[in-house]
């Protein structure tokens, strides 16, 4: 056991064995960590089901179920880019929203390094973004990393500002994973176009992460201006281990894999049908409850900010107060240990996150708030609470209830109190 990571689990296993005994089934059980994966929607597990099954033929062959299984990725797609306001052939499947990511910055920038090798983007990015850059790096590149105010926000004027002659591609989340902070995408991707124009080049591109924005946001690429768009099928109610990347059409990617022809000669591989299926439907269901959901969630989640905020003292919300995802919270609470208030709320039966999920086995401290100016205390006293669909205001009180003596016991225990 030579990887950090494993002996961080262990630690929290023999942690949480030590305060609360062998793990129980709670009675209660509130989910509020949506940002890191949702429930399978039935809907969705329905449309798959015949792809398992009776419809399982490789979607590539030529005989009837591989036709049928064929028809069924391109609708599919159809279906998908109607939604992104795009062309069918603008729709690469993938395997997940990390996978989106690599193969936007790593392909696009590999494919014209000939034209520069100047990359901007965000210190807040998802580490999907982030780690790409740090190989970039390595490859001879160099990247910008903007720097957002203290509430998350990144403007067009700072992109404008980093441009240089360079400058290849440009690469700035939708909304932020653990603050919920939502970037003006749309007046970012007006300006490279602008820039693109006045200078007569074709770069550089601009890609967005908009995997927390799916059921929130307007996917729309052409409303964005986005030439490169990422989806993650387990943040919308769908299967896990499938995504999308939108590429505009006439954009060239340099594959990370080899093989067979799928997905337009870059991403090879025989196509995973049943997600495929699943993806589009969850899409679907998502951009058809948007609205009403929208609505839901921005009540419930003013009413608990509200609630916590005045209830537990020495409390401060992390991220824009207004401009936020409908569905995100990320509080810190001063002199209460994060991965603490996790492990005994969860033992109440409550999941949340002290962050992203793909960095939730590291002891360092959340570098989104970091950037945004926290303090390693402030970072380190941080959870995140992400509602959804199965989420009522009886669950938000319930919460409201349990959560505040949890945070006066851990108080009395801390020694920066």
């Amino acid at each position: 056991m030579n990887c950090p990571c494993e002996k961080l689990k262990l630690l929290m296993r023999q942690v949480r064995q030590t305060w609360f005994g062998t793990p129980q089934k709670s009675t209660r059980f509130i989910y509020l960590d949506h940002a890191a994966a949702t429930h399978l929607d039935p809907q969705v597990r329905a449309v798959m089901e015949p792809y398992m099954q009776e419809e399982f033929g490789n979607p590539s062959s030529l005989y009837g179920q591989g036709v049928r299984a064929g028809q069924a990725v391109e609708n599919s797609r159809k279906s998908v880019a109607k939604i992104l306001g795009a062309l069918p052939e603008e729709i690469l499947f993938t395997s997940g929203g990390t996978e989106s990511d690599n193969l936007a910055l790593l392909g696009y920038a590999r494919a014209h390094a000939k034209g520069g090798k100047h990359i901007i983007t965000t210190a807040i990015e998802h580490h999907a973004v982030l780690g790409a850059t740090k190989q970039l790096e390595k490859e001879g590149f160099e990247v910008a990393y903007l720097v957002p105010d203290t509430q998350g926000l990144i403007t067009a004027q700072q992109v404008k500002q980093a441009l240089r002659p360079d400058t290849i591609l440009i690469s700035i989340m939708y909304a932020n994973n653990e603050i919920g902070t939502i970037e003006p995408i749309s007046e970012i991707g007006n300006m490279v176009q602008k820039y693109r124009q006045e200078t007569g080049k074709t770069f550089p591109v601009f890609h967005t992460d908009a995997c927390q924005a799916t059921g929130y946001l307007d996917l729309q690429a052409e409303k964005l201006h986005v030439d490169l768009l990422t989806l993650n099928g387990s943040k919308m109610y769908g299967p896990k281990g499938i995504g999308i990347l939108y590429r505009r059409r006439g954009i060239k990617l340099q594959s990370l894999q080899f093989g067979g022809s799928q997905e337009h000669n870059i991403r090879p591989g025989t196509e995973n049908v049943p997600v495929i299926v699943g993806l589009a439907k969850a899409l679907e269901i998502a951009e058809s409850l948007r609205a009403k959901e929208c609505e839901r969630l921005c009540t419930l989640r003013d009413f608990f900010i509200r609630e916590i905020l005045t209830s537990v003292s020495h409390t401060h919300l992390n991220g824009h107060p207004t401009t936020r995802l409908p569905n995100n919270i990320n509080i810190s609470f001063a002199a209460a240990e994060g991965e603490a208030m996790l492990l005994y709320l969860d033992h109440e039966g409550i999941a949340v996150s002290t962050g992203s999920a793909c960095t939730s086995q590291s002891l360092d401290p959340s570098h989104v708030l970091m950037a945004i100016g926290s303090t390693h205390e402030e970072a380190h006293s941080s959870l995140r609470f992400t509602l959804g669909r199965s989420t009522t205001k009886k669950d938000i009180e319930d919460v409201l209830d349990i959560l505040p003596p949890i945070i006066q016991k851990l108080r009395l225990l801390s020694p920066l109190v």
